[in-house]
């Protein structure tokens, strides 16, 4: 039960991060990196740690 609760406030964290590195970048480009650069790191924590 610990394991998920602590990715699930990583993944509320990491959200949070990508959203206002998004909001002071107005690039298109530089938002789909962010988001892809989140969504994986959110994957190999997942893949990695709680599977």
């Amino acid at each position: 039960m610990e394991n998920n609760f602590a990715y699930y406030v990583f993944a509320l964290v990491v959200i949070v991060v990508a959203f206002l590195v998004i909001k002071k970048v107005a690039s298109c480009l530089i938002r789909s990196i962010v988001t892809l650069a989140a969504i994986a790191l959110l994957a190999y924590v997942y893949l990695t740690y709680l599977r």
